[in-house]
């Protein structure tokens, strides 16, 4: 419903707001309900006018709404746009957070599987292999024959220092009969001395008699010790005759090869036939295999973590999915000075036979890190000619380049030994946004989920 005043111009009532007419349309109401009231018996109000009425009243509370709260949510809403597009207006970077490693270290070193104990047979004695009992992959026990040398040579060697003992026990006998014989004369020689002595006091014979008596005696003592000389020589040459006999039979011995333990022959490298030179020729080699041993070579970093007795599991490529426990028999004590290494031997019991000696094999140490280093992904790095660095955000925003300590590398994350702290943030693959002291806008992997969470 409009209401126009017939004394008013057309372009007048163009130009007149819709609040004021509400209001004029009230108090022409208002003032209709006066003229009303003023009669004695004022009729009942219209159904009508309590409809324009009841929708006046509407009109002015809508009014009232639309010109209050719409200007002031306009307002905030323009702040929020300009706050929004201020902070859009920082170069945003994505930036990661520092986190520390786990103390638990998975530190997977390689390594060359080697039996616990092998040795090579070698021959003792000179000849020709006479036979073979065993080939390579036989299983041997300790002293098991596993080889014949027929060596002749060495028989008639034996039968020679045979004789040439029971020679010198002879010459032995000899001498101990020259020695007894000595004795006798001796005891003569000392009688005749004696008599002499005794009748050249009384004159009965001259001095020169007596003094050849004399020597006489001598010369007997003289060949009586030089005949037990004699026999201490014989006595000599019998026990060198002896040794020698026995070094031969032992040698004899020898022609019987056996495996000095238990174990498998891993190489045979002689036939039947073939001439054998003692102490030279290889004839097979022995490996103990139901423990097996690994040397690997532990990073200085990790070295302070390795201890005795401590687990290990080694992993074979060849054997995808089977992990065989181990534990670390033995360190070196001390790094190598050429690679900064500590050599440890990881022992690994083998029943089953299924390792073999000579296999590589991956060996993963559990040690536990009392002050696990920091990581940070391997794309924030900077090298520069001063040195290796990261962009750095700081608490107000800005880029600083922090000049840092790696450690191992694992290709998507690198370990840093010095210059970062846990929590700070670095800048991933910066952009030449990233300059010192510029101020950006930090954007994480977190607060990149929240957006598009809040986009949804």
């Amino acid at each position: 419903m409009r209401y126009i005043e017939p004394d008013q111009p057309e372009s007048e009532e163009l130009t007149e707001t819709t609040e004021q007419r509400l209001r004029r349309e009230i108090e022409e109401l208002k003032k209709k309900l006066r003229e009303q009231s003023s009669d004695p018996k004022p009729p009942p109000p219209s159904r009508t006018a309590l409809w324009l009425f009841c929708i006046g009243v509407v009109v002015v509370l809508v009014a009232a709404f639309y010109a209050g709260y719409l200007p002031r949510q306009k307002r905030e809403t323009l702040i929020q746009t300009e706050a929004r597009d201020q902070a859009q207006a920082l170069p945003a970077v994505d930036a990661v957070p520092v986190v520390r490693s786990s103390s638990a270290s998975e530190l997977v070193l390689p390594g060359n599987i080697q039996a616990v104990t092998e040795a090579p047979i070698l021959a003792r004695a000179d000849g020709y292999l006479k036979s073979r009992s065993v080939d390579i992959g036989d299983r041997v026990k300790a002293g098991q024959i596993v080889a014949e040398i027929e060596a002749p040579e060495l028989a008639q060697q034996v039968t020679q220092a045979k004789a040439t003992l029971q020679q010198s026990e002879a010459s032995l006998e000899q001498a101990q009969a020259n020695y007894q014989q000595a004795k006798a004369n001796e005891a003569l020689t000392r009688s005749n001395a004696q008599r002499q002595e005794s009748l050249v006091q009384y004159g009965i014979i001259t001095i020169q008699q007596n003094e050849e008596y004399q020597s006489a005696y001598q010369v007997a003592q003289a060949n009586s010790q030089a005949l037990e000389k004699a026999i201490n020589a014989a006595r000599s040459t019998i026990a060198a005759n002896q040794a020698n006999l026995a070094r031969l039979t032992e040698l004899q011995q020898y022609t019987s090869v056996r495996a000095p333990f238990a174990g498998i022959i891993t190489l045979r490298n002689v036939d039947v036939g073939a001439l054998i030179t003692s102490g030279t020729t290889l004839l097979f080699r022995v490996a103990q295999t139901d423990v097996l041993r690994t040397y690997v070579n532990v990073p200085q970093t990790d070295a302070a973590s390795v201890r005795v007795r401590q687990a290990a599991q080694l992993s074979i490529a060849s054997l995808p999915g089977r992990k065989f426990a181990g534990t670390v028999a033995r360190t070196a004590n001390a790094l190598d000075p050429s690679s900064r290494t500590l050599l440890v031997e990881v022992q690994v019991p083998n029943a089953a036979g299924l390792l073999l000696p000579g296999m590589y094999a991956s060996v993963d140490l559990n040690t536990q890190r009392t002050n696990p280093p920091l990581l940070i992904p391997g794309d924030t790095l900077i090298v520069r000619a001063d040195g290796t660095q990261v962009a750095v955000v700081r608490p107000d925003q800005t880029i600083h380049f922090q000049k840092i300590t790696i450690g191992r590398d694992f290709g998507d994350r690198i370990e840093v030994l010095d210059g970062l702290a846990d929590g700070d943030l670095v800048v991933s693959n910066p952009s030449d946004a990233a300059k010192e002291g510029a101020k950006v806008r930090p954007v994480t992997a977190a607060g990149k989920s929240a957006a598009k969470g809040s986009d949804k």
